[in-house]
């Protein structure tokens, strides 16, 4: 599997992002439809770019090539000079093809993403700038995107309020997210690996306390979606990408803050929820969405394929008395072989398949949320835990 899964990497996800580099107006092409026809005049992204920039970054970290850190070099001068709002500060939800802006809405999320890829190319390139402009979406974040009670999401330009419609779905209009907050804590995480700033580590311990006592379900074994500003649920859904994703991402965070007993007080949860997710979501050799109201929605996500696999390892990796979950990976990655990867030639993964394998072809290949972060990630994981 890790073999097959270096040559994935390697052979396909790389080639085909590297191919989507926009070498007149900077970044990354930011749409291709389904039938491989890219649109150079498609809205660009923030988030996608700055997950761009990730990937590249920990593809060069992984093969230390450097065509890789080029790409992420490419991906980083874009954020700085397109994707910053040098006004107001902060990052914007998307900008034209040419740079400009286009949605000024600033969302925590986005920000997050920004301090994720800023701290995984500082890593790469020792680059000084990309910290220190982490650092500032750090401090913004902290000083405007964040009340007592813990995170909140979307802001107009000038980091005034407006409804939450970016990160809300299934009817509901949410005031908090757990969505929200595991890319906080995922960006923080990267962010206090390489920097070792005590704030960011007790930012982080803050974070993994409102897991622990207002997002997660101890009678259902899984993580709420949608909440009010009191941390009061607003609907009934199991999101089983996002749980199985929490668990090794909460993991990993407690790993690099080393704080024992955060390590107590978490493990049971992420077992938990992997537990759960495996008993409740994984079949046909793949992992169904989500379940609304106690309606199970069977399509195959591709970005959920993928954490599980993660998820799935991870749990096996901290408790190898699980073997079902290695052979649950394992399975899942022979699905994404067979069914998820788009064997059409200059193309990459499907976005949705049905239950039985046959892909949506209203969904594009690439756009705002359709990116190498969480198949390259996968991959990127394979290689490098030592199972």
């Amino acid at each position: 599997m890790k073999e097959e899964v270096r040559e994935h990497l390697r052979r396909g996800i790389i080639p085909f992002w590297a191919s989507l580099r926009d070498d007149v107006y900077g970044g990354f092409y930011g749409y291709m439809s389904f039938d491989g026809i890219v649109d150079e005049g498609a809205v660009k992204g923030c988030i996608l770019n700055s997950r761009i920039t990730w990937f590249f970054a920990n593809a060069y970290l992984v093969f230390g090539e450097e065509s890789l850190l080029s790409e992420a070099r490419h991906g980083f001068e874009f954020m700085k000079e397109c994707c910053l709002d040098k006004e107001y500060g902060g990052v914007f939800w998307s900008v034209k093809y040419d740079g400009t802006p286009e949605d000024t809405t600033k969302h925590t999320y986005n920000q997050a993403f920004a301090v994720y890829a800023l701290s995984s190319y500082y890593d790469a390139s020792k680059d000084e700038e990309s910290i220190r402009i982490a650092q500032g979406l750090y401090e913004l974040i902290e000083e405007k995107c964040r009340d007592a009670g813990g995170y909140l999401e979307g802001f107009d330009r000038e980091f005034s309020p407006v409804e939450n419609d970016k990160l809300s779905e299934n009817g509901v209009i949410a005031q908090r997210t757990m969505n929200t907050l595991l890319h906080v804590f995922e960006a923080y995480t990267e962010f206090y690996r390489v920097t070792g700033k005590r704030e960011v580590k007790e930012r982080l311990e803050w974070m993994l306390d409102i897991f622990a006592e207002k997002m997660y379900n101890p009678e259902l074994h899984r993580q709420e979606v949608f909440f009010d500003a009191e941390y009061h649920s607003l609907i009934d859904l199991h999101s089983y990408g996002h749980d199985i994703e929490t668990a090794w991402l909460v993991d990993r965070g407690v790993e690099i803050i080393g704080n024992p007993a955060y390590a107590a007080k978490m493990t049971p949860i992420t077992r938990d929820l992997t537990r759960k997710v495996y008993e409740t979501a994984y079949n046909r050799h793949s992992l169904a969405n989500e379940c609304e109201r106690g309606v199970v929605d069977t399509d195959r996500v591709w970005w959920v394929q993928a954490e599980a696999v993660v998820g799935f390892l991870n749990g096996y990796e901290k408790d190898a008395s699980r073997t079902e979950y290695l052979e649950a990976a394992k399975d899942i990655w022979q699905y994404i072989k067979t069914y998820v990867i788009d064997a059409r030639r200059d193309s990459e993964w499907y976005w949705l398949l049905d239950e039985d394998g046959v892909p949506y072809e209203d969904k594009p290949i690439v756009e705002p949320w359709k990116c190498p972060y969480h198949n390259g990630r996968m991959c990127m994981e394979v290689i490098r835990r030592n199972i």
